[in-house]
């Protein structure tokens, strides 16, 4: 039976608190040279994936030459089949896998980590879940209050803090985990379709809060969805993968700018936009 220990460094490990992975190039210098590739600027990257391939031990070849990158403040967005290889990328960027070809540069020291569940410490409060990271970074008491008392504030959970996962909606379990990672206010930022079993309306509503979040942190965030109405929503860019072996088919820009409405969606910008989106998608299934 894992201990508590166990389980909160392993949240830890995906949510920017270990050291570096040898390979990969993170914040610190600002050139590098990884793999044989000629060292490049970071100054402007957060995250960049240079030819990247994953193979499985079993064989399974689950993403093939992926090159994309995210530059601090850019919100970008990756829709593709089920199976492609999206939650692979997120899982090479934090170190959970490793990538068998290409290059990645990540400011890991500074990352968070959103996933498909909250994966909150089901024994811990709303509080203490949200404290986690900071207490394994060796944060004092008094200082981890104060930065659970900010994000609380920030996500919308004030009041809640005594409360325990199973007395929580998913959406405010959602928030508690989004929480949890914003409490080290990372640099980076990855979301693994975090939204995806949620209601429509509370799905938007946290689009909506997300994007608030977005524009007052300036993070580069990373996120992966199904849904082309909710990345065309929140992004400045999308992209779009190929069945696995997954690639990158096309990119689009997103015209909207900050803050954008509810009312955004129906859009006739939007709608075309939404289904240029969708055409290339369609493709990426054959």
């Amino acid at each position: 039976m894992r201990s508590e220990s166990d389980t909160a460094r392993r949240v830890s490990s995906a949510e920017g608190g270990t050291a570096g992975t040898p390979g990969v190039e993170e914040e610190g210098p600002e050139t590098a040279s990884v793999d044989g590739a000629p060292g490049r600027s970071m100054a402007d990257e957060a995250l960049r994936f240079d030819h990247v391939s994953m193979v499985f031990p079993d064989g399974t070849h689950a993403v093939d030459d992926v090159s994309l990158s995210v530059k601090p403040g850019e919100f970008v967005t990756i829709v593709g089949p089920s199976g492609c290889g999206k939650s692979t990328l997120l899982r090479i960027a934090s170190g959970l896998e490793t990538n068998t070809s290409g290059s990645l540069f990540v400011r890991r020291k500074s990352l968070g980590y959103v996933f498909q569940d909250a994966t909150l410490l089901p024994w811990r409060t709303v509080g203490k879940n949200i404290e986690l990271l900071a207490e394994l970074q060796g944060i004092d008491k008094a200082a981890r209050a104060k930065l659970v008392e900010s994000t609380v504030d920030l996500v919308g959970l004030k009041g809640f803090e005594d409360k325990y996962p199973k007395q929580l909606s998913g959406g405010m379990r959602m928030r508690a985990s989004l929480a949890r990672s914003l409490v080290l206010e990372p640099k980076v930022f990855l979301f693994d379709e975090p939204f995806g079993s949620l209601d429509e309306i509370t799905r938007e509503r946290l689009n909506g809060e997300l994007l608030r979040l977005f524009q007052l942190e300036g993070f580069a965030a990373l996120f992966i969805t199904h849904s082309i109405t909710e990345a065309v929503y929140l992004s400045t860019r999308v992209a779009v993968m190929s069945a696995r072996p997954g690639r990158i088919l096309a990119e689009f820009a997103v015209p909207f700018p900050y803050p954008r409405t509810h009312d955004l969606r129906y859009d006739p910008t939007f709608a075309q936009l939404s289904g240029e989106i969708s055409h290339a998608l369609r493709g990426a299934h054959t």
